[in-house]
C-alpha cells in the first residue's frame, strides 16, 4: 500500500511577521527621524497591506494525494480529481525557484493547483512517481 501525501500549511508565520514589523519600524524611523511626508509613508505602508491580512486571517491550505485521488484546498476553494482523469502533471519552475504545478486531464482541460497549496517539489514529485503519474517538469518558463 502507497503511503498518501498530505500537506498543510497555514499563511501565518514568523518570518512575515518579522518582516511586516521591520518594514513598519523603517516607515516609523522615516517620518520621525527624516520627516518623510505622511503621504509616503501611507503610500509604502498599504504594500504591506495583504500581509497583515495574511497575519489576521491565517488561511489554510494543503493536498491530499491517496490511491483514489488528488484533493486541494485554499481557503475557501476545494477541488478533487480521480486520479484515472489524470493525463500527467506539468511541474512548473519560475524564475523566484518556486514550482507552480498544473494538472492535465485525458480531456485535455488544465487545472491548476493554487500556489499555496502545492507541496514542494522534492515532496510531491516523489509521491506522483509512486502513484504512477506521470511528471513533466519546464524549468524557468515564462509563458504556457
Amino acid at each position: 500500500m502507497i503511503t498518501p501525501l498530505q500537506y498543510h500549511t497555514q499563511a501565518r508565520n514568523v518570518l512575515t511577521a518579522v518582516v511586516v514589523c521591520g518594514v513598519w519600524a523603517a516607515l516609523l524611523a522615516a517620518y520621525v527621524l527624516v520627516g518623510a511626508a505622511w503621504w509616503v509613508i501611507a503610500f509604502f505602508g498599504i504594500f504591506t497591506l495583504p500581509a497583515l491580512y495574511d497575519l489576521a486571517a491565517n488561511p489554510a491550505a494543503g493536498l491530499t494525494l491517496d490511491q483514489q485521488s488528488i484533493r486541494w484546498y485554499s481557503g475557501r476553494a476545494k477541488a478533487e480529481v480521480a486520479l484515472s482523469e489524470i493525463d500527467h502533471i506539468r511541474l512548473d519552475t519560475r524564475l523566484d525557484f518556486s514550482t507552480r504545478a498544473t494538472v492535465i486531464l485525458h480531456t485535455g482541460r488544465k487545472v491548476r493547483l493554487p500556489f499555496e497549496a502545492t507541496p514542494p517539489a522534492r515532496l510531491l514529485e516523489p509521491a506522483l512517481d509512486a502513484h504512477d503519474i506521470p511528471t513533466r517538469r519546464h524549468h524557468f518558463t515564462f509563458m504556457q
